[in-house]
């Protein structure tokens, strides 16, 4: 499954939605993604099963990249 997670760069900076950034990873679970970028220092809002046509939409953007973290 693919999940979108939308974080700030810094664990102690403040969710404000204009800096908010996203990534996509690969993973069983919401549970499993947190756990694998959990060393990164971020501030994570958010984690978001990505399928079917919200997928579609989100792979039509050029910056689209799937990161597949062990």
């Amino acid at each position: 499954m693919i999940y979108k997670v939308y974080y700030q760069e810094s664990i102690s900076q403040v969710p404000v939605r204009e800096n908010t950034k996203t990534l996509f990873i690969k993973g069983d679970s919401a549970r499993e993604v947190r756990i694998k970028i959990a060393d990164r220092g971020y501030n994570v809002e958010f984690v978001q099963e990505v399928t079917g046509a919200f997928l579609e939409y989100e792979q039509q953007n050029e910056d689209f990249k799937v990161l597949e973290i062990e």
